[in-house]
């Protein structure tokens, strides 16, 4: 039976999530960082890639709100909430910057979520073991992705790389929290079309 209580605040959620609203539970790890002296050029760079980090929280959002829907298990719904939860300190963390930037965040964001949570039901549909490999699959392309921005970001950029740097330490432990609860390995083809996939969203978010 539908709960119209839950879907009231699964849509104000994703209303949230798409807009660039979302609440940290942690303290912003950029907030003691003196801002740099950035250049117009630097300053756009900047906002262009914490643009895309803050589409790849929108996705991290959708991807876990999706896996921990239709997972057959309680204590991987826990972990998905969790995960979720600290992926939204990301969010919140990645919108601040890009306002201090002077920026915004992705038009695109509610076709990222879409997609994302598209990604995420199958996932989670095929089976937990196959839902676990998808998160540890993704956190190592996510790792890879953010180890690129932290070489690609000014050097003045110092905010933005603190934000980042924890990005990856608490992307690092999603990864290895769900190989610990038995993931099964993603074929190669699907590691090669995930990778396809970030490649357009990474270039298309860097300005759109």
């Amino acid at each position: 039976m539908l709960n119209i209580d839950e879907l009231i605040s699964g849509v104000d959620k994703v209303v949230r999530v798409v807009s660039g609203v979302a609440s940290a539970s942690r303290p912003n790890p950029a907030a003691k960082v003196a801002d740099g002296q950035l250049d117009e050029a630097e300053r756009r760079r900047s906002a262009g890639l914490m643009r895309v980090n803050h589409v790849g929280e929108v996705c991290a959002q959708a991807l876990y709100d999706a896996q921990g829907a239709f997972s057959r298990s309680e204590e991987l719904k826990r972990q998905f909430r969790q995960a979720g939860r600290e992926e939204e300190d990301h969010l919140a963390w990645t919108a601040q910057r890009l306002e201090e930037l002077g920026s915004r965040v992705s038009l695109l964001n509610p076709f990222w979520y879409a997609g994302a949570y598209a990604l995420g039901a199958v996932a989670a549909r095929i089976g937990d073991a196959q839902s676990l490999g998808f998160v540890v699959e993704t956190e190592r392309q996510v790792e890879a992705h953010l180890d690129s921005h932290l070489t690609l970001l000014p050097a003045a950029d110092e905010k933005s790389r603190a934000i980042v740097e924890q990005m990856r330490v608490d992307e690092i432990e999603h990864g290895a929290a769900a190989q610990a609860m038995g993931a099964a390995a993603t074929p190669a083809p699907v590691q090669a079309a995930m990778r396809a996939m970030a490649k357009v969203m990474t270039t298309t978010a860097y300005y759109i």
